[in-house]
C-alpha cells in the first residue's frame, strides 16, 4: 500500500516538472510560427499590393457626354478601344453624321490605318448647328469635306495634359489650338471637349460639340 502512494506521488512530481516544460515548448512553437508567418509578409513582393486607384483613373474618358455612351457592346468604351477610329466612331450612335462624312470623304481606310493619332470628332448635334444647305453642299463637295475632316485630326497622340496649353498640326496642314483644364476644354476656342481621352486602336478621340473650321 505505501509502495503504491509512493509511485503515485513520484508519477505527480513528474508531471508538475514535465507540464510547464511542455506549455513552454507549445508556446514557443506558437510563437515561432507567427514570426514566420509576419516574416513571410514582409517578404511578399511590393507588386502583389493592388494598383494606386488614382494613377488607374488617369487615363480614364471624361466629360458629361461620357455618360450617354453604351455600357457594353462594341460602341461602348471597351468595345470602341478594341477597333480601329473609323470603326469605333461608327458604333458610337452619336457620331453617325461624322460617319457618314468620313465615308462620303473616302477617309475610312486613311483613318483606320494611321497610327497614334488623335481625332477631335464632332457630334451629330454638332453638325446640326450647320444650316442644312450649307451642311448639304459640303457633304456633296469631296474635296471641302475632306479639308474640313481632316483638320480634325492631329497626327500624334494628344493627352488630356497636353491640352491645357497647345498648338497642334493637322492632317490639313493648318494648326489647332486648344485650352483648358481638368475636365473643361476648348479646341480654337469655339467647341468644348464634351467627352474626351477616348481610346481606340489606333487614336484618341476628344468628342467635341462643334464643328471645327480650317482658316
Amino acid at each position: 500500500m505505501n509502495a503504491l502512494r509512493h509511485r503515485r506521488a513520484s508519477v505527480a512530481v513528474v508531471a508538475a516538472v514535465l507540464l510547464p516544460l511542455s506549455l513552454t515548448a507549445c508556446s514557443q512553437d506558437s510563437s515561432d510560427k507567427a514570426s514566420d508567418r509576419s516574416s513571410m509578409a514582409e517578404s511578399a513582393p511590393a507588386d502583389s499590393a493592388p494598383a494606386d486607384g488614382d494613377n488607374a483613373s488617369a487615363d480614364k474618358p471624361f466629360g458629361s457626354a461620357c455618360a450617354s455612351v453604351p455600357k457594353d457592346g462594341a460602341g461602348s468604351f471597351g468595345g470602341m478601344a478594341k477597333d480601329p477610329v473609323a470603326t469605333a466612331a461608327s458604333n458610337n450612335p452619336a457620331l453617325s453624321t461624322l460617319v457618314t462624312a468620313v465615308k462620303k470623304a473616302g477617309l475610312v481606310d486613311t483613318l483606320n490605318n494611321a497610327q497614334n493619332i488623335t481625332v477631335f470628332a464632332p457630334t451629330n448635334d454638332a453638325f446640326a448647328k450647320i444650316p442644312e444647305a450649307d451642311l448639304n453642299k459640303v457633304l456633296n463637295d469631296k474635296e471641302m469635306l475632306t479639308k474640313i475632316l481632316t483638320y480634325h485630326v492631329v497626327g500624334e497622340k494628344v493627352t488630356p495634359t497636353q491640352l491645357e496649353s497647345g498648338t497642334f498640326d493637322t492632317l490639313e496642314k493648318s494648326p489647332l489650338t486648344t485650352a483648358g483644364s481638368g475636365e473643361s476644354f476648348k479646341v480654337n476656342d469655339s467647341a468644348s471637349v464634351v467627352c474626351g481621352n477616348v481610346p481606340t486602336a489606333n487614336a484618341t478621340v476628344y468628342i467635341i460639340d462643334s464643328v471645327l473650321m480650317p482658316k
